[in-house]
C-alpha cells in the first residue's frame, strides 16, 4: 500500500499490488473501508478486494460468475472479472500545492485469455478535498473484446446510525433510509440519470462519525449509465456498497442478446470517471 493524501480531503492508501485500488479510507481520523466486515465469497482475491474502501470489476465480467461460451464452455467467468490481483506500474506521483496525483499502468490477462490495459490517473483537490479517478480500459490483444466495469465502493455500517440516508435523483422519492430492503440486507440497480444527462450523483449521510459529514459520489454516465447500492448485514458482514457500474443487473446472455456489449476493437479504449468528496 502506498500513502496518497492532499492538504485537504480523505487519507487514503492504494493497493500496488491490486489495480491501485483503495484500501483505507481515513476521514476526521476514522477508517470507513469495511476491513473483515464483509461476505466471504470464497474467492481470496475478492475477499482482500473487498476489505478496502473502493475496488474495479471488471474488464471482462462484472458482479457473479457466470459460464463462459465456446471454446471456454467448462469454465465461469471469474467473480467480479479479472481486475483484482493484477499489479500496478506506477509511473509517477506527484504532490504540489497541496494537491495529490498518482498515474499508473495495469496489464490485463482476462479469464479468456486475451490481454488489456488499464491506465489510471487518480487525484486529489488540496483546496476542496474531491478525489478524482480517471480510467481508460485498452483493448491490446488481437481480437474485438466486450468491456464491463463497475466500481465498489465499499463503507463499513459500524459507522452509520439511523440518520444516515442515501440520497439523489434517479432513487424513489429522492432517497431513503441505509437500511432499504430486507432486515440483513438488500441491493438495487436503477438508471443512474434522466436522457441526456453527463454525470450523475448520490450522497450517503450525515454520517456522525466523521461531524455529520455525507459522501458524496459523482461519476460519468457516458460509460456508466446504472447505479447498483447493495448492503449486508448479516454478520460477520456489515458494509454498504455504492456501485457505478457499465450494465444493468441482468445476465451476460441477456446483454448480448440486446446488443448491450460494449465492444472494443483491437487498439480501440473506454473511458471512465468518478469524483468522490466528504462535506
Amino acid at each position: 500500500m502506498i500513502d496518497f493524501a492532499a492538504a485537504k480531503g480523505p487519507k487514503l492508501t492504494l493497493d500496488e499490488s491490486s489495480v491501485l485500488d483503495i484500501g483505507a479510507c481515513v476521514i476526521d481520523g476514522n477508517n470507513l473501508a469495511p476491513g473483515r466486515a464483509i461476505p466471504d465469497d470464497g474467492d481470496p482475491r475478492i475477499d482482500h478486494s473487498l476489505e478496502g474502501f473502493l475496488f474495479t470489476c471488471g474488464p471482462d465480467h462484472i458482479r457473479h460468475p457466470q459460464p463462459m461460451s465456446g471454446a471456454f464452455g467448462s469454465r465461469r467467468y471469474p467473480l467480479h472479472g479479472s481486475f483484482s490481483s493484477h499489479p500496478a506500474k506506477i509511473l509517477w506521483t506527484r504532490f504540489e500545492d497541496g494537491n495529490a496525483e498518482c498515474r499508473a499502468d495495469i496489464d490485463i490477462l482476462t479469464a479468456e485469455g486475451r490481454t488489456a490495459r488499464l491506465e489510471r490517473h487518480w487525484r486529489i483537490d488540496g483546496a476542496t478535498g474531491e478525489v478524482s479517478l480517471t480510467d481508460r480500459v485498452v483493448n491490446t490483444s488481437t481480437e474485438a473484446m466486450p468491456v464491463f466495469l463497475m466500481y465498489h465502493m465499499n463503507v463499513g455500517g459500524k459507522w452509520f446510525d439511523d440518520g444516515v440516508r442515501l440520497s439523489g435523483q434517479m432513487l424513489e422519492n429522492g432517497g431513503f433510509p441505509w437500511t432499504f430492503g430486507e432486515e440483513h440486507g438488500g441491493i438495487f440497480c436503477v438508471p443512474a440519470v434522466g436522457k441526456g444527462e453527463d454525470w450523475s450523483e448520490l450522497s450517503l449521510g450525515p454520517i456522525a462519525a466523521i461531524g455529520g459529514k455525507s459522501l458524496r459520489v459523482r461519476f460519468g454516465t457516458e460509460t456508466l449509465p446504472f447505479l447498483q447500492v447493495w448492503r449486508n448485514q448479516r454478520a460477520p458482514a456489515h458494509v454498504l456498497g455504492i456501485e457505478p457500474v457499465s450494465h444493468r443487473w441482468v445476465s451476460r446472455d441477456e446483454l448480448e442478446e440486446a446488443g448491450e456489449f460494449n465492444i472494443l476493437q483491437p487498439g480501440e479504449a473506454r473511458s471512465f470517471s468518478l469524483n468522490f468528496a466528504f462535506v
